[in-house]
């Protein structure tokens, strides 16, 4: 999964009601789970259900809530409710995307995370479906927990809406892909990088730190992840990333590699990640946020990246 090595070595703990230390990662997966659980409640189309649940489990790296968790424990703000709720809220609207991403009408992909994409395992009627109801709620899940005050809330959805919405967010990189005339830098702006902005701000929404300087870090990892990726899409292969290789070229999409060429891509690949990196604002856990991006940067830049698809 590529950039999956900024966020994997980049975990924190998270305390229960009943004060109990436990692995964030953990926490995130139950935490999704109980947010499915609402979805799937008695009385409700069970094939949609599994159709949904099919889109989140088994997850991906979770790069974007992992993301925001990180932010989260730099800017002492990991326990915060906020925090967490938000990480499961752009975590649900990326597997929308993904289901949405993957639709015949789209990419037209039969395999997602190593398995069918939902369309393929349910049809694409309850897979159109299913990516509506986890955007719906992605937006429940913010509003109905009553721990946030009122102004974090209304600040939280007003960030998940700019990063599902038009003209930035997910659904303006969907039609991206409908134009004929693309410039490289907005489609990936919203394609891929509007979700990584939504944790970095999230996070010091959660934080209660300013917004700008953390949206401005989320910025330059989204764009290094879709050039990455764009990368992968190239010189990788689908046993490796769990999902078709080569469809950018197929389906006349931009992609980095093509405008700039293999080189020209991963040196772009570095300078985003330093820029990333040097516009980490000050926070408790600065230094150590730094050191995790460097490190992971260098294997991912050292291993995948480097070898062609088998």
């Amino acid at each position: 999964m590529c950039l999956y090595c900024i966020t994997q070595n980049v975990t924190s703990k998270h305390y229960t009601s009943s004060e109990t230390p436990v692995n964030s990662a953990a926490l995130l997966e139950r935490l999704l789970s109980r947010a499915l659980r609402s979805a799937a409640a008695e009385g409700g189309p069970p094939s949609l259900a599994a159709a949904i649940r099919h889109a989140v489990f088994p997850g991906g790296a979770r790069m974007r809530p992992r993301l925001c968790l990180a932010v989260a424990r730099a800017c002492a703000a990991e326990y915060a409710p906020a925090a967490m709720v938000a990480a499961v809220a752009i975590e649900l609207l990326h597997c929308a995307s993904l289901v949405h991403d993957d639709l015949p009408c789209f990419d037209n992909a039969s395999t997602r995370r190593g398995r069918p994409a939902v369309h393929r395992a349910y049809g694409e009627n309850l897979a159109l479906l299913a990516g509506d109801a986890l955007i719906v709620l992605a937006f429940q899940t913010v509003v109905l927990d009553e721990r946030l005050e009122a102004e974090q809330r209304l600040k939280l959805l007003q960030v998940l809406a700019a990063a599902a919405g038009m003209p930035h967010g997910i659904a303006a990189g969907q039609g991206w892909e409908c134009e004929s005339d693309v410039v490289l830098a907005d489609y990936q702006k919203s394609k891929t990088g509007s979700l990584f902005v939504a944790a970095t701000a999230a996070a010091a929404i959660a934080a209660q730190v300013e917004c700008a300087p953390w949206r401005k870090v989320g910025e330059y990892i989204g764009e290094a992840y879709q050039v990455a990726d764009d990368i992968c899409d190239v010189s990788s292969s689908p046993q490796l990333i769990g999902k078709p290789t080569g469809r950018d070229a197929a389906l006349g999409r931009p992609n980095a590699v093509a405008q700039l060429g293999m080189d020209g891509a991963q040196r772009h690949l570095q300078q985003l990640v330093d820029a990333c990196i040097a516009a980490i604002p000050c926070c408790p856990g600065r230094d150590e946020l730094r050191a995790q991006f460097e490190f992971a940067t260098q294997q991912l830049l050292t291993s995948r990246l480097a070898r062609p698809a088998a």
